[in-house]
């Protein structure tokens, strides 16, 4: 397919929630190989509670694949078109669906939950630390700050802001905030972009890759990478558990 059609093509495909199934096979991350299970550290965590916060919840798809809930559960989400996806999904599960515009005001009073979860989310250790109740637990999976600088070096943009985050930056944060660290482990792995379609449309979604993306400014260099596909990039993820002590 030729260039112009493909940005076209990404540029007007719709995308609500968090579901990459938009991407079929023209995006690719092998994070399902990954040495942890995140939904299995989640479902082991929620065994015993009956009080959980999902940070982030996207359009609560994951979330929702987790039923039955513990008798409290809320979520929050940050990104406004997601709110109504998440609350349409969530709410007739019993789902408190809560808007935030920063991570360091989760809006829950202190000790409202024995566990919270967070995939891919931000976070302020020290808001966390306030809404767990005494013994309450962590769990999060985050996005490295070198993720995919691939991309950034090909377009030759600017570097992710975050990019000093990682697992030991995060390890520290929680202990300083008073938590005990439990569990943790960091791993790297294959992404490719098939064509410079998938690589735009990933963009728009994810617009914290390369600061102040658009075809418009980044188009000669869009241009090349069509020309050098696929694009292949490093996913780096870590994952953590801690308690609040």
């Amino acid at each position: 397919m030729d260039y112009d059609r493909l940005i076209s093509e990404a540029l007007a495909t719709p995308f609500e929630g968090w579901d990459f199934g938009v991407f079929k096979d023209r995006y690719e991350e092998q994070t399902d190989r990954l040495p942890w299970n995140y939904e299995q550290l989640v479902r082991d965590s929620m065994a015993d509670v009956s009080s959980m916060l999902d940070m982030g919840t996207g359009g609560g798809e994951f979330l929702a694949a987790l039923a039955p809930l513990p008798v409290r559960t809320a979520a929050t989400e940050g990104y406004a078109p997601n709110v109504p996806v998440a609350r349409d999904r969530l709410e007739p599960l019993g789902v408190e669906v809560v808007e935030v515009d920063e991570d360091d005001a989760l809006g829950f009073a202190d000790g409202s939950f024995e566990l919270v979860i967070n995939r891919h989310e931000s976070f302020d250790p020290r808001e966390v630390h306030r809404v767990l109740k005494p013994g309450g637990v962590f769990v999060t999976q985050q996005v490295g700050g070198r993720d995919l600088e691939e991309v950034n070096l090909a377009l030759g943009g600017p570097r992710h802001e975050v990019y000093e985050w990682d697992l030991g930056s995060a390890a520290r944060g929680l202990v300083e905030a008073g938590f005990e660290v439990t569990w943790k482990e960091e791993r790297a792995s294959e992404a490719v972009f098939r064509d410079v379609g998938a690589l735009v449309l990933f963009l728009r979604i994810a617009d914290w890759q390369v600061p102040g993306f658009s075809v418009e400014r980044y188009d000669e260099r869009l241009r090349r990478v069509h020309e050098e596909m696929p694009l292949r990039a490093t996913a780096w993820r870590f994952a953590l558990t801690a308690r609040k002590a």
